[in-house]
């Protein structure tokens, strides 16, 4: 694809890219609140707006490109009709940043409703600065993000060292040179759909780019009660994870907790408000242990299993350590098992569990409370990663290394 053309220019500096799919009602705010930050924080940068769809069905291409973008041009990209997938948006944007080589990319959900020009500072200046990844800190509600909160955020911490703590979070920026080094990378079927973002923040860290993070206040897009179904994603996300971890665990060796340079202003907003439904998730919890009870007993060890059914039976909590254990053992059972994709479906149970777990845990207290408790829990992961790296890679090759 020749953008050049597209746009009639020789330069971009800065790249604002917004995947979607079926957004008519809300890609136009978004777009607006882009170039208005472009336009105030960035007045001497020439910029682009790409909105990079799955060939929407509704009218997200016509509020696109008629949306008043303050003479910044902006160029409406899809994939073919029939190919969906967040991963093949972004695919296509990272072929036109290799192309047009800017400065600095930002990428924006289409579905927000708290975006502000202040959002497009915060993501572009770091990279123009120097870092390649700038990954997002919200204020989220305590129950907004609980497969980052309690799988890919303690996992991102305990194996890769990093407090990164939205490795998933849908609006970033990265610099040019990043965007090349993940289109040399293999793209699996997950990859291309919403096992995207983990893959992007994993090959980061792993390939030694410069990560920082930035706060860009409350998050209000369209919020999805963790009790509900989660369909593909969850599948999609952790059997990424899991395929990332396994392929080169020696690669995990050697990595101590990393600072992580925070941008953005520390005055945090209040979240939006959102309900939870705790008896439905421990009823999922329940009907998925009857399910996969033979899964989680073949692919757990026996200790691990026994704590597991003692929760079961007497109906307790599944404490952080438990919690740690069994995700760390299914990990290093994935690349094994004959039936991945009922491995993965045998951990979603596990998952509601823990949701339900950390609800009672923190019922009562505020997001800034139970923030804590979250990081506690990574913590946990951390501490718990020499088991971790002893049954993905073996004892004598982490003993070696840590009298190193």
């Amino acid at each position: 694809m020749n953008l050049k053309e597209s746009l009639d220019v020789e330069k971009v500096d800065i790249i604002i890219g917004i995947p979607s799919y079926n957004e008519e009602e809300t890609i136009d705010f978004v777009t607006w609140q882009a170039a208005h930050g472009l336009k105030k924080y960035f007045p001497s940068l020439s910029y682009a707006i790409i909105n990079v769809d799955n060939n929407s069905p509704d009218n997200t291409k016509q509020v696109f490109l008629n949306t008043d973008t303050q003479g910044i041009p902006k160029v409406y990209v899809t994939t073919e009709p029939g190919v969906k997938g967040k991963g093949n948006n972004f695919y296509n944007l990272f072929q036109i940043v290799k192309e047009l080589q800017p400065k600095a990319v930002a990428v924006v959900d289409a579905d927000l409703k708290s975006i502000t020009p202040e959002w497009i500072k915060n993501l572009c200046q770091p990279i123009l600065e120097g870092y390649d990844l700038v990954t997002p800190l919200y204020a989220r509600h305590k129950y907004d993000g609980t497969i980052t909160n309690n799988i890919v955020y303690p996992l991102t911490v305990g194996l890769l060292g990093r407090n990164i703590r939205q490795p998933i979070g849908g609006d970033f920026s990265f610099s040019a040179r990043l965007a090349e080094h993940w289109l040399k990378q293999e793209w699996s079927k997950t990859i291309r759909q919403y096992g995207i973002d983990i893959f992007m923040t994993t090959h980061a860290l792993l390939g030694g780019f410069k990560v920082c993070s930035t706060r860009l206040g409350a998050k209000i897009h369209k919020i999805k009660d963790p009790g509900e179904s989660l369909g593909p994603m969850f599948k999609q996300v952790i059997g990424t994870l899991f395929s990332m971890f396994n392929k080169e665990p020696g690669a995990l060796l050697n990595r101590g907790i990393e600072h992580t340079t925070i941008f953005g202003d520390s005055q945090m907003h209040e979240p939006s408000m959102m309900c939870i439904n705790t008896e439905k998730l421990r009823k999922t919890f329940n009907k998925g242990m009857r399910k996969y009870s033979s899964v989680l007993r073949e692919h757990l060890s026996k200790e691990t299993y026994s704590e597991l059914k003692e929760v079961f039976l007497e109906v307790e909590k599944i404490d952080a350590e438990l919690w740690a254990k069994m995700l760390y053992e299914l990990l290093a059972a994935f690349p094994r098992a004959e039936n991945k994709e009922l491995l993965l479906e045998a951990i979603q149970p596990l998952y509601f569990g823990r949701v339900y777990s950390f609800a009672k845990e923190t019922a009562g207290m505020g997001y800034r409370q139970a923030e804590l408790e979250v990081q506690k829990q990574a913590r946990v992961f951390y501490e718990m990663r020499d088991y971790a790296l002893k049954i993905l890679i073996g004892t004598s090759v982490v003993t070696q290394v840590n009298q190193q």
